[in-house]
């Protein structure tokens, strides 16, 4: 390669790049969970609560990539 010469890097389009995806799952599957994670604790905790209303939380051991 000549001196002063710049290797260009190829580039991955946005589309071409893998995406996490995960599952959400309510505090009944956070109760049982082997491994609970922090998220998992505290959305459980809240869930706990007279009058709370969930709609789940994302699990990072559920996580898939597409």
């Amino acid at each position: 390669m000549a001196k002063g010469k710049a290797v260009k890097k190829k580039q991955k389009s946005a589309s071409d790049r893998k995406q996490a995806n995960l599952k959400l799952v309510l505090s009944g599957t956070c109760d049982v969970c082997k491994t609970p994670c922090a998220r998992g604790i505290r959305y459980r905790d809240n869930m706990k609560e007279p009058g709370a209303v969930g709609k789940g939380v994302p699990c990072i051991l559920t996580r898939t990539y597409s």
